[in-house]
């Protein structure tokens, strides 16, 4: 092989191995949230998760707030909440602003369907309002959030795939129910863990 196909070999062929992140595990997720609330109605109440996500250093926490359209109807309304901020694997809770930080919360009136038999729950967003912007950085716009898993009642968790039309497709999220509907009871504060990305090594053409 001559030198210069060496160097045109090396040059195609050559790859560069950088530190991979990964994602959250569900150990991480659940970490963070509130004990579990069991309710008489299997879907009906709210249902939280709290998940960083290192390929855009943001944190969200998302609450459904889910019941029935009518008593034992598989039809499910209620609103998805999002309380979403940019910020360090450390910043499980929303830091003071700082430049470039943005925070908001938004609201989503929501629409869904139950299936009992498969213990199968869908809920997506229909529309969104920002309810409150805290950080000087205008609102641009929202893909609308839909969920879909099957909940284990055992632990009042369900793992759930988000598909928002975005940046979101088949991402993994873990509700847990953390209140019922008509009979709320106080949990104590959980302090979230910080996100400490595992880190792995992998190789990536240059």
């Amino acid at each position: 092989m001559t030198t210069l196909r060496r160097a045109v070999w090396a040059t195609g062929c050559a790859v560069l191995c950088l530190p991979v992140l990964v994602p959250a595990t569900v150990e991480e997720q659940r970490a963070r949230l509130p004990p579990p609330a069991t309710c008489q109605d299997p879907v009906e109440g709210l249902w939280k998760a709290h998940r960083y996500d290192p390929r855009f250093q943001d944190w969200s926490i998302f609450t459904l707030s889910i019941r029935r359209s009518a008593p034992e109807s598989p039809s499910l309304v209620g609103y998805i909440t999002i309380e979403y901020w940019t910020g360090r694997p450390t910043e499980s809770i929303p830091p003071p602003c700082r430049p470039g930080l943005r925070f908001y919360i938004l609201d989503q009136p929501s629409r869904g369907t139950f299936t009992a038999a498969r213990n199968h729950v869908e809920f997506w967003g229909l529309s969104y309002r920002v309810r409150e912007e805290r950080c000087p950085r205008s609102f641009s716009a929202y893909n609308l959030d839909h969920f879909a898993g099957a909940i284990d009642p055992r632990i009042q968790e369900f793992q759930t795939v988000n598909n928002d039309g975005g940046r979101d497709n088949n991402e993994p999220y873990v509700f847990r129910r953390v209140q019922c509907v008509d009979t709320p009871v106080p949990h104590p504060a959980v302090t979230p863990p910080p996100f400490h990305p595992r880190v792995r090594q992998g190789c990536s053409p240059r």
